[in-house]
């Protein structure tokens, strides 16, 4: 962990609203800037319920895909030409595609040109972030992802640009997600707190949001699960996904995402589930490097720590008390691609290398085989 007195940087949206019925206030905001053309970046279902946001028949993006690529970030950027607000409205998928259009309209540059750190224009635009899963934390960041079909990988941009004017987290939208996505979005969310808490840059001001987050998703993630319509549960995991997302500014996450990537380029598995499937394995092999965190996460989540294996088993339950299958086969991931995805997850050093234990391709190919 860094020192207390390490410096830190912190971005945070313009203004945050939180809490249920926020998103009443969207058209009054909206008005009061002087947005004339708001522009929503949408997937199918939430395109479907656009009258939720008060607006008069803003124009929309609405087919943003699981995992977007390269293609269907260019269909949204040229759909959106004209716009004067970019509105990104669903889970991180569509927040993450958002902030690239919100960067690139009005803008004669492919994402080749603005794609890596700090690189990206200006906006010409305004930019609102609505999540209506409580999942990545996408809504305050500062980074997005967009795989690149022909090699199969994730493109990273990050840019204080793509920092959204105005964040609105309601938790009634939040009510219609289907159990098997409130979970494995409600892990991913804490496994990006998991991540940051043990990474070798946490800090001690992360480490504040990053235990919070955890603590919230132990309490909430299994009665949200067990009961869609539980307005505090629903409530207390926006708030984690909240923490999440301030995890990944200065901090980021390591080997969990890393590992987890290939699962969505190569094989289309969404992000929540893929980071669900690898997180107890992450957890586990880290433990030994770091015990006191790793006993801390254990707590909130409600099972003893003890050696590796027990925290791989108690991690494990966890997940499989929301109902999920956390088997990689359950998922059509096929078994002789397992050495190939190590070798991608291996070169994804901009997170492997905040890892607290240095993973090889062996190492990477061995969780595989046990998450199999």
């Amino acid at each position: 962990m860094l020192p207390l007195t390490q410096e830190i940087e912190m971005l945070r949206p313009a203004t945050l609203r939180f809490g249920a019925g926020t998103l009443t206030g969207l058209a009054e905001w909206i008005a009061a800037q002087g947005h004339a053309r708001p522009f929503v970046i949408a997937d199918p279902v939430n395109a479907a319920r656009l009258d939720l946001l008060g607006l008069d028949a803003p124009g929309c993006f609405g087919t943003v895909v699981p995992e977007p690529d390269i293609d269907n970030l260019n269909a949204a950027v040229q759909a959106a030409a004209g716009a004067d607000l970019i509105i990104g409205f669903g889970g991180g998928s569509a927040m993450d595609l958002a902030k690239l259009v919100a960067v690139m309209v009005g803008h004669d540059a492919p994402l080749s040109e603005i794609s890596g750190p700090h690189r990206a224009p200006p906006r010409r635009v305004g930019l609102v972030q609505i999540p209506t899963t409580a999942g990545t934390g996408s809504e305050v960041g500062t980074r997005a992802l967009i795989t690149d079909p022909a090699t199969r990988s994730k493109i990273a941009t990050e840019s204080r640009h793509m920092l959204a004017d105005l964040v609105i987290i309601d938790p009634e939208l939040t009510h219609s997600v289907p159990p098997f996505i409130t979970a494995a979005t409600g892990v991913d969310a804490m496994a990006h707190c998991v991540e940051a808490f043990t990474s070798k840059r946490a800090h001690p001001i992360i480490d504040a949001y990053a235990l919070q987050g955890i603590e919230l998703v132990g309490r909430y993630l299994r009665r949200a699960v067990d009961d869609g319509s539980d307005t505090e549960a629903r409530a207390g995991l926006s708030l984690a996904a909240f923490y999440g997302g301030i995890c990944l500014g200065p901090v980021n996450t390591t080997a969990g995402h890393a590992i987890a990537y290939p699962l969505g380029t190569r094989h289309k598995l969404a992000h929540g589930i893929a980071n669900a499937l690898i997180f107890p394995h992450v957890l586990a092999v880290n433990a030994a490097a770091t015990p006191d965190k790793t006993a801390q996460v254990c707590a909130a989540l409600g099972f003893g720590a003890g050696d590796r294996d027990a925290v791989l088993d108690g991690a494990r339950r966890f997940c499989e008390a929301l109902g999920l299958d956390m088997r990689l086969r359950a998922h059509n991931v096929p078994k002789d691609d397992l050495d190939q995805m190590a070798q991608d997850a291996h070169a994804i050093r901009r997170l492997l290398d905040w890892n607290p234990v240095d993973l090889s391709v062996g190492d990477i190919a061995a969780i595989y085989r046990a998450a199999y």
